[in-house]
């Protein structure tokens, strides 16, 4: 059965201090994790590691976002279309666009949403 962890702190990452991208999140067993990076009125960061065998639902968000994949492989579907993203891969989700990820091993990616300009 899987879990989901959020990981959300009042405080942020530590500004101005060098961070090794793929270090932020941890993959934890049987668990999708959640830590929210950076959490503004204009959007949010945040880093998701999902382990092999879990899957998400799909979501349908009222902004747009980007996602990096920092480590592993994303079969992605937005609206009803795959893209295959690997480490070092990114695509924008748009807006009120349903999106999901099909498992195929585990994987972490950052995920950044934009809300300015939907105010």
């Amino acid at each position: 059965m899987s879990t989901l962890t959020n990981i959300s702190h009042p405080e942020e990452m530590e500004q101005s201090k060098a961070h090794i991208t793929v270090e932020i999140i941890e993959y934890v067993p049987n668990s999708v994790v959640v830590k929210t990076i950076l959490k503004k009125s204009s959007g949010n960061i945040s880093a998701m590691s999902v382990d092999s065998g879990e899957e998400l639902t799909e979501k349908t968000i009222a902004f747009d976002t980007f996602v990096q994949v920092i480590d592993g492989k994303v079969e992605l579907y937005i609206s009803g279309n795959p893209h295959i993203l690997e480490t070092g891969g990114s695509i924008i989700i748009p807006a009120h666009a349903p999106s999901y990820v099909k498992p195929d091993g585990r994987f972490k990616i950052i995920l950044t949403v934009l809300k300015s300009g939907y105010e």
